[in-house]
């Protein structure tokens, strides 16, 4: 390369911070830019499975993210009084002992962001607000920052991309929405869950609580089956009262404690259960990694997987072309195209699972959990279906 490339990326979660370490161990210099004022904290556990693994260690940091694994040991399923009515290991969801991980998704940011912080710039607390292309480069615009020039520009910024509305349209026409939403807080672990998972279904919602952090904490979900719902995404108290709303009259199990818990949570997340399917990733010199590009959707626990594996090809064909980004982003959507196809698969196929419609259907599964052969030979197909979709991409050596 002739000069050093300027790389603007947005977002500093998941994607954004590897692919920062990527762009920067082939010589790129790289600025992430990020709207909150620091890391954002809580979220779900996620999964790094397949050759996700092998970019971690690629990373060298494939330990220190399995020091941090939650060791789960399993999802129980309880009626109203908190009986378990069944169970599912950790294995059976598709969890390879000793290979996969699962991760609470603010560990691994914290992870990145350690590895890149000495090396990257960060800009906190600001956003882009448009971006101009021209001959030379990409001027883009901040809410506070003046005005920079860049030689491309990365939305690494989530399902709703701020630069995927700013330059390749609006979110509306990539969203497919699987019809529910979710909500996730930290509370402490009143129950005592020993690195287990309970989860209460009704028809159209899930209530939940699992261990976190080695039983130190807790996570609690509220899940449920709605037609779109209008809400601000920064007004956590609005989108708090839609939850509570969506659980007016349901009392069982542990229900009111946690609507009680989720009024009082400082790192409340709610969203749509959606994903994001487009027909191309890149315009000029923008481009999407991650969610932006491609949500499988969070309970499909393959985002981060895409998400790492998506930032190491998209840094590594940067490279490969020397600067000819157009190049570069054509050959990044053909190497990760079908590998996306096959995660959005299971995503759809966790939306389905997670959330029952009538009770009929909540006894049988019950009934099913309880015939250990049934179940084996079940996520036997489960575990080929996800293992075959994590592995589904050959990764070059760049």
């Amino acid at each position: 390369m002739k000069r050093t490339m300027r790389v603007l990326i947005s977002g500093a979660s998941i994607s954004g911070p590897a692919l920062a370490y990527w762009l920067h161990q082939h010589g790129f210099d790289v600025t992430v830019i990020e709207r909150a004022p620091s890391l954002r904290p809580g979220g779900y556990g996620v999964d790094i499975r397949g050759e996700a693994i092998t970019v971690l260690r690629r990373m060298g940091i494939l330990e220190q993210v399995r020091a941090a694994d939650t060791n789960m040991n399993g999802v129980y399923f309880v009626n109203n009084k908190g009986k378990i009515e069944g169970q599912i290991s950790e294995a059976s969801l598709g969890n390879q002992q000793g290979l996969d991980i699962e991760i609470m998704r603010d560990d691994l940011s914290n992870i990145l962001y350690d590895l890149t912080k000495d090396t990257i710039e960060y800009i906190w607390g600001d956003s882009i607000t448009a971006i101009h292309e021209t001959e030379s480069g990409a001027e883009v615009q901040f809410i506070h920052g003046k005005p920079q020039t860049f030689d491309l520009v990365i939305g690494a910024d989530g399902l709703h991309s701020n630069v995927r509305t700013l330059n390749l349209g609006d979110e509306a026409q990539f969203k497919r929405t699987l019809g529910c939403y979710i909500s996730i807080f930290t509370l402490e672990n009143y129950l005592n869950l020993d690195h287990r998972q309970l989860l209460y279904t009704m028809p159209g919602k899930t209530v939940g609580i699992y261990s976190a952090r080695d039983n130190t904490e807790a996570r609690g979900m509220l899940l449920f089956q709605s037609e779109t719902l209008k809400f601000d995404r920064y007004d956590t108290e609005s989108q708090k009262k839609l939850v509570e709303n969506a659980f007016i009259g349901h009392t069982g199990w542990e229900t009111s404690h946690l609507l009680k818990r989720m009024k009082e949570a400082t790192d409340f997340y709610f969203d749509e259960i959606c994903q994001i399917h487009m027909p191309t990733w890149s315009k000029g010199r923008i481009t999407l990694v991650g969610d932006a590009a491609y949500g499988p959707s969070p309970l499909s626990g393959q985002g981060s997987s895409l998400a790492l594996v998506g930032a190491y090809v998209l840094a590594g064909e940067l490279k490969a072309a020397q600067g000819d980004y157009a190049r570069a982003f054509v050959v990044y959507e053909q190497e990760m195209r079908k590998f996306v196809e096959k995660n959005q698969k299971i995503g759809l196929m966790a939306a389905r699972s997670m959330i029952e419609k009538s009770n009929f259907k909540i006894f049988l599964r019950n009934l099913m959990l309880r015939i250990p052969t049934l179940m084996v030979v079940q996520f036997k197909i489960i575990s080929k279906i996800i293992a075959k979709a994590a592995n589904g991409i050959e990764l070059k050596n760049y």
